[in-house]
C-alpha cells in the first residue's frame, strides 16, 4: 500500500536519494553522465531544495512500508493564474509500474484543483519515455522549448498540459 505524504525539510535526504536513484536510469541514454551530475547538483542540492520547500513548492513523497520510493514537486505557475507546474516526478526504477507515479500525479492534481487551478503543466525531455506516461494520464504537448542551463548544457523539452476538471 502506497501512502502519499507532504514532505518537509527533514525529507530532503529522501528526495536526494530518490533523484540520484532515478536519474541515471531515466536520462543516461539521453544526456551525458556529466550533464546528469551537473543537473543533480544544480536542482537537488540541500540549499536549493530548502529554498523550494520553504517557498511556494509542495513536495509529496510516495511511501511504501515506511520507505520513500518516489516524489513529486510542484508549485503555482508564476506566469499565469489558474495554472500549476509539476517540476519533478520520480519513482525509483525498482518500484515503477506499481501505481506510485499515478498516485503522486493524482495527489498533485488534487492539490492544484483545491487551490483553484484549471491546468497542470510540466516540461519533459523530448525523448524521455515518461512522455507516454503523461499522454496516458491526459497531458497534451503544447510546445517545444530548448533551455540553456549553463556550463554548455541545454534541456530540450516538450511543454505538456492537462486541463483539470
Amino acid at each position: 500500500m502506497t501512502s502519499i505524504i507532504k514532505a518537509t525539510i527533514k525529507d530532503i535526504p529522501h528526495i536526494q536519494r530518490i533523484a540520484r536513484g532515478t536519474w541515471p536510469a531515466a536520462y543516461s541514454h539521453l544526456i551525458s553522465q556529466a550533464q546528469i551530475e551537473y543537473m543533480l547538483e544544480l536542482m537537488y542540492n540541500t540549499e536549493e531544495l530548502t529554498r523550494q520547500i520553504e517557498g511556494v513548492y509542495t513536495f509529496l513523497l510516495a511511501v511504501v512500508d515506511g520507505e520513500p520510493i518516489g516524489f513529486a514537486g510542484f508549485s503555482p505557475y508564476e506566469d499565469e493564474d489558474g495554472k500549476y507546474k509539476l517540476h519533478k516526478l520520480y519513482v525509483l526504477p525498482t518500484t515503477q509500474k506499481t501505481g506510485a507515479g499515478k498516485e503522486l500525479l493524482q495527489a498533485t492534481e488534487d492539490t492544484a484543483k483545491a487551490n483553484n487551478a484549471h491546468t497542470l503543466l510540466l516540461t519533459v525531455n523530448k525523448n524521455n519515455n515518461a512522455t507516454s506516461f503523461y499522454n496516458r494520464m491526459g497531458f497534451e504537448t503544447t510546445k517545444s522549448v530548448t533551455t540553456d542551463i549553463g556550463e554548455g548544457y541545454v534541456m530540450d523539452d516538450y511543454i505538456m498540459e492537462k486541463k483539470l476538471s
